[in-house]
């Protein structure tokens, strides 16, 4: 594995991101810009010995994240022959024009590195940033907003983290870290009591939330007390009922609101008392965020 510069990894550790699974994604990005050989018009119009000051920076406001891995690609391209000037932390909202990261280093090497950075950057941040709105729609709710496994293959610890970035929360990483027992698991097993006592069976030390249609499918996972109930395209009324429920029958599962969703309805669901928004689109359709590399 191409080993990271200090910087790098200080801001990986800061992110709490694995090397390994970046160097992978980037190795992966790089590979496809690079496949039929080195990037041909840099070096027919760059001189070799060119250095220049080189700038990240959104063009319209937003939450920035991925910074940690734009200085992996610019390791990868250009090892230690790069110089870090500043660079803002992900999680920061920044205004328009605002450098998210500045470098100074071969202009050739820059350039080579400059899409897959920004194609990694740009979607992280537009990630972040989408999470970020839901979060401020939802504030002083006590609702939290929660992701997905809707994911793109080989990116979704990435797009995790910039959920974090945005100030949501992760829902499970993949099938064997938490039990979410869905409809057909529930047909499967003939009843949601059914379902759970089987998964509590199966996976007594795995968190087990079970998937639920109408208020009577809840009142079966709140009468085994299930740690989570994911209300299936419940109206905000028919949460604030399930809220009800829950409270009086077991206070500690919680609720989590999922299907249809949408920003401008996000505060009547989280006023309804749930515990989570679960917003599949944050990591499905996310628009990027709009940055550039300008050299100086």
């Amino acid at each position: 594995m191409t080993e990271f510069s200090p910087v790098t990894e200080r801001a990986l550790a800061e992110a709490g991101l694995e090397p390994a699974d970046v160097h992978r994604v980037v190795t992966t990005a790089l590979g496809e810009d690079l496949r039929y050989g080195p990037d041909a018009t840099t070096a027919a119009t760059v001189p070799a010995d060119t250095v220049a000051l080189a700038e990240l920076t959104p063009r319209v406001p937003g939450v920035v994240a991925g910074i940690p891995l734009v200085l992996a690609v610019f390791d990868a391209v250009l090892g230690e022959g790069y110089e870090v000037v500043s660079r803002r932390a992900d999680g920061e909202r920044l205004a328009a024009g605002e450098p998210a990261l500045v470098v100074r280093g071969p202009v050739r090497g820059l350039l080579t590195a400059e899409r897959t950075a920004l194609n990694l950057l740009c979607h992280l941040s537009g990630i972040a940033t989408a999470t970020a709105a839901w979060v401020s729609e939802v504030d002083g709710t006590g609702a939290a907003i929660r992701d997905s496994r809707k994911t793109l293959p080989g990116l979704r610890l990435l797009q995790k983290y910039a959920v974090r970035c945005g100030g949501g929360v992760n829902h499970r990483l993949g099938l064997g870290d938490a039990v979410l027992i869905k409809d057909n698991h529930v047909v499967a097993a003939g009843s949601v009591t059914a379902a759970l006592a089987l998964a509590r069976e199966h996976a007594p030390e795995l968190a087990c939330e079970v998937e639920v249609d109408d208020l009577a499918q809840l009142d079966e996972a709140l009468a085994a007390h299930a740690d989570e109930a994911l209300l299936d395209n419940f109206t905000p009324e028919e949460c604030a009922k399930a809220v009800e429920r829950r409270d009086q029958v077991s206070p500690e599962t919680r609720l989590e609101s999922s299907g249809g969703l949408t920003l401008e309805r996000g505060r009547a669901y989280a006023e309804s008392g749930v515990d989570y928004l679960s917003v599949g689109g944050l990591t499905h359709s996310s628009p990027a965020l709009d940055l550039g590399m300008d050299l100086r």
